[in-house]
């Protein structure tokens, strides 16, 4: 009997990733559940390795798509190690590659009320949306526009609470919530991505 390997912990997967990124920091882990939840956020991509002047230099570096350019994020109290060659080498390959530096510390990916939003509605990221619930939802959104969660959730007539189906569409993309002003509740202002 074929059994299947538990997903890595240190592995972090997103509608918006490319492929599984290594994230072995809480802070990294905590910084792309953020930036997947970011409506400006297209894409995050991790880059094992780029090469300059034939040298191959060990990047271990994550790249961040958003509406205002190509980014690699640069967490202070996680950044990689590397030897000194690399060290040197590695912000020529990272501009060669278009990515500016995204300077982010522990205090900036822990401000509130953006950080407890986000894990709370990362909580849900599994939660099975059916079509039907996806549909009514979606539907609402495009029909009548950006609204307080709790009005969309009043008009999503169903038998099981809709509000963690709203979570896992933040989660899967396909909805947007206003995680920064104020603390997740009934004002939280909802739109469709599409």
């Amino acid at each position: 009997m074929l059994t299947q390997a538990a997903p890595r912990a240190d592995l972090f997967v997103s509608a918006k990733t490319t492929a599984a990124i290594p994230a072995p920091h809480p802070l990294v882990r905590d910084a792309l559940v953020l930036a997947s939840l970011d409506p400006q956020v297209r894409s995050l991509e991790f880059i094992q390795t780029a090469t300059v002047e034939a040298a191959p230099v060990a990047l271990k570096a994550i790249a961040v798509t958003r509406d205002d350019g190509r980014f690699h994020r640069d967490i202070g109290e996680a950044r990689p190690v590397r030897d000194v060659e690399a060290e040197g080498l590695a912000p020529i390959a990272l501009d060669r590659m278009g990515l500016a530096p995204l300077t982010l510390t522990a205090s900036d990916i822990r401000r509130e009320p953006r950080f407890t939003n986000a894990r709370a509605v990362w909580e849900y990221r599994t939660h099975p949306v059916g079509i039907a619930m996806r549909l009514k939802i979606l539907t609402v959104l495009q029909e009548d526009g950006p609204m307080p969660l709790g009005c969309l959730l009043k008009q999503i007539r169903a038998a099981r609470d809709p509000a963690p189906a709203v979570m896992a569409l933040a989660c899967s993309d396909l909805v947007e919530l206003d995680l920064v002003s104020k603390p997740l509740g009934p004002s939280t202002i909802v739109r469709s991505r599409s």
